[in-house]
C-alpha cells in the first residue's frame, strides 16, 4: 500500500490501483456538494489538483484529458413534521402545499449550487456533470460512487469536534469507511488569525 498524503489529503492505494488510474485515458472523480465553504474548497482543490493548471493540455491529448467531474448534491427527504397546536396536544401535518413549497425551494437550492459549481468547472474547462440525490448524504454518496464505478470520491472535511463527529457523524468519515473506490478528504484551509494594530 502506498500513502498518499498533503494539503490535508488522506488516501491509500495499492500500486497497481495508481498505475491502473493513470493509465485510463479519462478518470471518472466524483465531488460531493453541499452549502458549506468547505465543500467548494474541496471542488477547487481537487480541479486544481487532480486536473492540472488551468488551459493545462496533457500532452498527446487534444483537450485536458484528464478526465470527467460528477458534481453529486443530496438533498434531506421531505419529514412529515408533527407540530403541537394547542395546549391539547392536537397534531398538525404540513399540507401538501407546504410540502411543494419545501421540495421547490429544496430544487432551487440545487440547482443553485450545482451552477455555481459548474462555472467552477468551465473555468478551469474541466468537463462536469450534475447528479442531485435524495436521501441521507452518507449512504447515497457511496451508493453513486460504486453504482458509477467512479475512480475517486473527493469530500471536503468541515473539521468537526470530537464531540460534534460523535453526535452528529461525519459524512467524510463515513465515506472513507465505506466507499469502494479510492476517497480524498480535503481539510479546510487554515484560519487567518488577524491581529489588530
Amino acid at each position: 500500500m502506498e500513502a498518499v498524503e498533503g494539503a490535508g489529503l488522506a488516501m491509500q492505494r495499492t500500486k497497481e490501483e495508481g498505475e491502473e488510474m493513470m493509465g485510463k485515458n479519462e478518470m471518472k472523480v466524483m465531488v460531493a456538494l453541499d452549502e458549506s465553504g468547505e465543500s467548494f474548497y474541496a471542488l477547487k482543490w481537487a480541479l486544481d489538483n487532480l486536473f492540472g493548471i488551468t488551459g493545462a493540455v496533457t500532452p498527446g491529448t487534444s483537450d485536458r484529458g484528464a478526465g470527467t467531474v460528477t458534481l453529486v448534491h443530496v438533498q434531506q427527504p421531505f419529514q412529515h413534521f408533527v407540530f403541537p397546536a394547542g395546549p391539547g396536544g392536537a397534531a398538525f401535518y404540513a399540507t401538501s402545499s407546504v410540502e411543494q413549497s419545501i421540495r421547490k425551494a429544496q430544487e432551487e437550492n440545487s440547482a443553485a449550487l450545482l451552477s455555481r459549481a459548474l462555472q467552477i468547472c468551465k473555468d478551469k474547462n474541466v468537463k462536469a456533470e450534475t447528479l442531485v440525490l435524495t436521501g441521507d448524504p452518507k449512504d447515497m454518496i457511496c451508493q453513486a460512487a460504486e453504482q458509477m464505478h467512479m475512480d475517486l470520491l473527493v469530500v471536503g472535511s468541515r473539521g468537526l469536534g470530537k464531540i460534534k463527529r460523535a453526535l452528529l457523524g461525519s459524512v467524510s468519515d463515513y465515506c472513507a469507511h465505506h466507499v469502494q473506490c479510492p476517497i480524498i478528504i480535503v481539510k479546510p484551509p487554515p484560519k487567518q488569525h488577524h491581529t489588530k494594530q
